[in-house]
This record gives C-alpha cells, structure tokens and sequence, in this order.
C-alpha cells in the first residue's frame, strides 16, 4: 500500500518554514557587518578615493612624463656648435647684448669655465705664473690689455699675480662668496680671479691673483689684437 504525501499549500505555513532559516541568517549577517563596520567603511572610503585620483589624473591635456635614463640621453639637445678636441665654442655667452651683436673671441670648455661662470684655474699649472718675458698681458676673450710685464711679480701663490693693472682695464666688486674681491674685465666682463691687499710683497701692497687661462701674453715689439667692443 503507497502512502502518498502531500505538500502543504497553505501560504502561512510556507512563510513559516521560510522564517525558520532565513530570520537567523539574516541576524547573523548583521551583527557581522556590526562588527566589521569600521573596516568595511575604509574599504569604502580608500576605493572611492582611489577612483577620484585615477580621474584626475587622467585629465584632458595631461602628459605623461617619463624620466628614466634611457629617455634623458636621446632626448638631450645637442649644441648647435661643433665640438672638436674637447672644446666648445659657447656662441651664446660670447655674444655681447648690443646691437651690432659683437662675437667675442671663441672659448673652449675650460676657458669658459673660468672666463664665463667663473670658475678657477687649478694652482701651479697656469701657462703664464712662472712667465719671465717682457710683454703685455691681454684678455683672452675680447683682447683688452689688463697688465704690463713689469708688474708682475713671483707670489708663489700658484697664480701670475700683479700689483697694478693697466688704468681702466679691471673692474672690482664683491664676490659672490662675501669676502673676497674679483676683477673682471671693464670691457667684456669675463672673469679674471681676485685682488688681495696688504699681504706686503710689493710696496704696492696689492696683489691681483689672476688665472692664466684668462689671459693671452704678447712679447714686447708684437702687434697686440684690436679690442673687440
């Protein structure tokens, strides 16, 4: 004999036998948002956060920027001027603001450095310090005469020193450092070196502390350059 079983049909009972799972699970699923809000809210708050960056760094008109080392080197700007030997003719520093725009005599790297961004020659290798020859001393940049042989002077120092120049061929003022004096050339500018006082190795008791790459040497009787102004 089958026994046929019959599923209720009373909505009631059906709501019923639902509630019996799903009210606790539903409980259950609370109290563990209960207890985890505050991390949940975190998530919440840092993607949110994250999403607005990612806009705003997609803005319209933004380029990227790529900085590794590979992207440097191609994308260097060559100078426009050959290089030969190791030397640069700076055409931009040596063009003087006037306007007949003047070129002043071509400067390698390391007559730039000194004359230009005034830099200073290393002690001891100078062409001129140990210079015993009668002559005139002139700018290597634009060939205004800066000292006579005969006040040079041996300062042991490093440097050719002097303790006079030509009247109106250096200019003084103070050096970026604070304390010491430079002279440059009245004409062009370029850098010379220092001028120290009271050191008693001449009765002038001056001593312009010059860099030989700074200077050409003419021997007396030679026809010096003319200026370029």
């Amino acid at each position: 004999m089958k026994i046929q079983r019959f599923e209720s049909t009373n909505p009631k009972r059906q709501d019923l036998e639902l509630g019996v799972w799903f009210v606790p699970l539903c409980e259950r699923v609370c109290r563990i948002l209960a207890r985890y809000r505050i991390v949940i809210l975190g998530c919440v708050l840092v993607t949110i956060g994250c999403d607005q960056q990612s806009i705003n760094d997609n803005k319209p008109g933004d380029l990227p920027t790529v900085s590794d080392s590979k992207t440097h080197s191609s994308n260097t700007v060559s100078s426009p001027v050959s290089m030969n030997a190791g030397s640069v003719m700076d055409t931009q520093d040596n063009l003087k603001s006037t306007s007949n725009q003047i070129l002043y005599n071509p400067l390698n790297e390391a007559e730039s450095y000194v004359i230009l961004r005034k830099g200073t020659e290393r002690a001891g290798v100078g062409e001129y310090t140990d210079n015993k020859k009668t002559g005139t001393y002139t700018c290597r940049r634009c060939n205004t005469a800066l000292y006579k042989s005969d006040s040079k002077f041996d300062s042991n120092c490093g440097w050719p020193s002097f303790d006079d120049e030509i009247p109106g061929a250096v200019t003084r003022h103070a050096d970026a450092d604070g304390y010491r004096t430079e002279i440059v050339c009245a004409n062009c500018g370029g850098h010379l070196g220092h001028v120290f006082f009271n050191e008693g190795f001449t009765k002038k008791n001056t001593r312009h502390c010059v860099n030989s790459i700074s200077m050409k040497f003419y021997e007396a009787g030679s026809e010096l350059p003319p200026v370029m102004k």
